[in-house]
């Protein structure tokens, strides 16, 4: 991180208030990323809880010992709207973050990616009809301490991690190719190879985006524009939910208890 140092030796007196506000930008994208899984996992229960009954009277299909889909669980798991849901939040983040940068103030963006972390959690749901409760807290638990060890690296190490990120962004566009071939295929080896990987892509990508935050922090902060500061602050913040949610959904994959 020889920018940061340069920019810090630099700026001589104000030293101590780029490092205030470094500290407080990344206070921001944490937060706003705890609060966006918070949002997702709320969802995704709800959302699942809705789809599952006890009951069969009305029950469109069976799904375990004494559980049922109800209509909406039909609609959502069993019929083409599934690939709707499942792709809808990829269509979000390219069709509509993009626009939001450039047109709505920080806020609006922020309520986006609340509306974003809702759709994510639709699109997950159905975790917690395919694994048990105790894995999916296990995993999420795991998944919380190497994303914070890996976070930290990304933040206090003085290598230039960019290199890194344009080989992962590479590796990024395979894996989702070989996810859409294995949508048809249904090959559980290749599942679990693309979960390995999957694992291993987000955890770099977890280190690099947080080394961008602070990067993108030092190229903003000169020019005292907060709005700029606070949309960057919302887009770091998503960078990383989306690092921890994929990273969190491949070690489900390959760990998780089913039900």
């Amino acid at each position: 991180m020889a920018q940061f140092d340069t920019i810090r030796s630099a700026a001589g007196a104000r030293t101590a208030e780029i490092d205030a506000g470094l500290r407080a930008h990344m206070n921001k994208v944490y937060g706003t990323m705890s609060v966006g899984m918070f949002i997702t996992f709320i969802a995704a229960w709800a959302i699942a809880g809705l789809a599952v009954t006890s009951d069969p009277t009305g029950a469109t299909a069976q799904i375990g010992a004494g559980k049922f889909l109800t209509p909406l669980g039909n609609a959502l798991y069993l019929t083409p709207l599934k690939y709707v849901i499942m792709f809808a939040p990829l269509a979000f983040i390219f069709f509509g973050f993009g626009a939001a940068m450039n047109r709505m103030s920080a806020a609006g963006v922020q309520t986006m990616f609340y509306i974003f972390a809702t759709l994510m959690g639709l699109s997950i749901s159905s975790i917690f009809l395919v694994f048990t409760g105790q894995s999916i807290i296990q995993v999420f638990l795991i998944t919380s301490i190497a994303f914070a060890g890996l976070s930290l690296y990304g933040y206090t190490t003085k290598k230039d991690l960019s290199a890194m990120g344009t080989f992962l962004m590479m590796g990024l566009i395979g894996l989702f190719v070989a996810m859409i071939v294995n949508i048809f295929m249904q090959s559980t080896a290749m599942m679990f190879a693309i979960s390995a990987i999957g694992v291993l892509i987000f955890a770099g990508l977890t280190a690099y985006d947080t080394q961008k935050v602070k990067t993108t922090y030092l190229e903003l902060a000169h020019s005292g524009d907060q709005e700029m500061l606070g949309k960057a602050a919302i887009m770091g913040a998503l960078s990383l939910y989306l690092d921890f949610i994929n990273m969190f959904m491949f070690l489900l994959h390959l760990f998780g208890n089913r039900e």
